[in-house]
């Protein structure tokens, strides 16, 4: 699944793909957004950490959970 991460003042964001399900994320954010945990703490699919401050999120986009079809439509 693909998750894109807003964070606030950061002209950027983070973009990578996780193994997670879409429950387990949003129980991630919720968690953060709700003061249980002081960071958003998500895992890629290659094994990289990612550590936000749950204060400095600005949005998290959680994608679809099937996989990108390739080819022509025809």
């Amino acid at each position: 699944m693909d998750l894109r991460i807003g964070i606030q003042n950061s002209p950027r964001e983070l973009g990578f793909e996780t193994s997670l399900t879409a429950a387990e994320v949003e129980q991630a954010v919720s968690a953060a957004l709700s003061g249980q945990s002081p960071v958003l703490r998500l895992t890629d699919s290659k094994g990289a950490v990612y550590v936000v401050p749950a204060a400095a999120l600005a949005y998290v986009e959680i994608g679809t959970e099937e996989s990108r079809k390739i080819g022509f439509v025809g």
